[in-house]
């Protein structure tokens, strides 16, 4: 590949390639009813994936106790920051128009990160496909019956594999355990140790790597693809995780009525969404854009030493290109956004919807882990707080805005949404640990 020409071509990367924080509003975005067709899923298989995980609903209540507050919907809560608001406006020295939300994927039962949406959903659609054909389960049937002896049997013969970084692992592990599959995780070398430990008390193999998310997740497809009776989860390319986090939007259209939360031209919605090789932000931000319209603009949070997405949709050459091939390391903090290659599915598919991107340090990161545990009490990891500075480095830019039609006047009745994507389970020494080096940051 010829990296002199590229940086020649798209001089953006120039500054990527010096690990400097970058904002990029995308030129590609236009409206829902234009991008629609690119995506490739529709709304009705979103639908279908909604009706699904109310099927397995009360046997999610029965596996999973914590799921029976919300009747066994996995779902999570909103909450303002408005004392974290106060305190960024002053770092950034921009007060923001709009207010600041939270979405609490962080603390999602069974997983405790986004990845209790599509990871969880993607073993579910597969565990009803199987029972189905196996004459144990129709559609109509009490799913609570996959708990049968007959079921688990049927499963145990079974086996699920998948390569993750951590979280998507944690939630297809023990999803997995549960049901009784033979399940198998290969982990990159940035995943937490923790994370291991959990995934093998819940009676998961965990296959350890010494290189990156790459390698973990193209090991386990390889050694997959030789066993007929082995379900590789395609992080990279699968379009149930993408439906599975896509069932997030209505949901999330639901919220915003009963908090009597308005979404419309004059008051339009921005959202943070951190990402890693893109299925989770990617289906969120389909769903969102089918439950809001062209009222909501998505934008994706990297770590200046992981741009992938970045880099693959803004040269056009998504999985065609890695981080690695410009001499970043892709090793950072962030370890759920440890991505060297991007996901060429969702980046394809999503490129028209999706309205900027930037990257952020690990120090800033970990100082807004700092912050946000300071002003509001909450804890998270640190690939969660990726998208909390992008309320200000995206209204820094009131042009750009304006030219992807947010006025000024309509910015100010804003509602800027952050997804905190992990960081309810993290263990209390692990926490600590984070919230030491969020105080040497802050106070260096």
């Amino acid at each position: 590949m010829d990296t002199e020409r590229l940086r020649q071509d798209f001089p953006l990367l120039n500054a990527l390639c010096a690990l400097q924080p970058v904002t990029w509003f995308n030129p590609k975005t236009t409206s829902l009813q234009e991008g629609y067709p690119h995506v490739g899923l529709t709304r009705e298989q979103v639908a279908d994936a909604s009706a699904r995980l109310q099927r397995f609903a009360p046997w999610l209540m029965e596996a999973f106790a914590e799921t029976r507050t919300r009747q066994g919907i996995i779902e999570s809560d909103l909450c303002p920051l408005p004392q974290l608001q106060v305190a960024l406006d002053a770092r950034y020295g921009l007060p923001l128009p709009g207010t600041l939300w939270l979405k609490k994927d962080s603390h999602l039962p069974v997983s405790g990160s986004i990845k209790a949406r599509g990871g969880i959903y993607e073993v579910l659609a597969h565990a009803e496909k199987l029972a189905i054909a196996a004459g144990l389960l129709t559609p109509d049937s009490d799913y609570r019956c996959l708990s049968s002896p007959a079921c688990r049997q049927l499963f145990s013969q079974q086996r699920i594999a998948v390569g993750s970084t951590g979280n998507l692992g944690l939630s297809i592990g023990i999803i997995s355990a549960a049901l009784g599959f033979d399940v198998t995780v290969h982990m990159s070398a940035d995943a937490r140790a923790w994370k291991k430990q959990k995934l093998r008390e819940h009676g998961v193999n965990v296959v350890e790597y010494q290189q990156d998310y790459g390698v973990a997740v193209a090991e386990g497809r390889r050694q997959a693809a030789s066993d007929p009776h082995c379900f590789f989860i395609d992080d990279e390319n699968s379009h149930n995780l993408f439906l599975g986090y896509a069932v997030a939007g209505e949901r999330l259209k639901q919220q915003f009525a009963a908090q009597n939360i308005p979404v419309d031209a004059d008051h339009p919605l921005l959202v943070y969404l951190p990402c890693g090789v893109g299925g989770g932000p990617g289906g969120v931000a389909f769903g969102l854009k089918l439950a809001f319209g062209d009222h909501v603009h998505c934008v994706f949070a990297e770590p200046t030493h992981s741009p992938c997405m970045l880099l693959g949709v803004h040269t056009g050459l998504h999985d065609e290109i890695s981080v690695q091939d410009l001499g970043i390391d892709n090793r950072t903090a962030a370890d759920g956004l440890a991505v060297g290659r991007a996901s060429g599915f969702v980046g394809r598919a999503m490129e028209r919807l999706l309205s900027a991107f930037y990257t952020l340090s690990d120090d800033e990161m970990y100082a807004l882990l700092g912050l946000l545990h300071q002003h509001e009490l909450l804890a998270l990891e640190p690939s969660a707080l990726a998208g909390m500075c992008g309320p200000w480095r995206i209204c820094a830019q009131p042009q750009a805005l304006a030219q992807q039609g947010i006025s000024s006047t309509a910015l100010a009745a804003a509602t800027h949404l952050v997804w905190a994507t992990g960081g309810g389970m993290v263990p209390e020494e692990e926490r600590a640990a984070y919230l030491e080096q969020a105080r040497k940051v802050l106070n260096p």
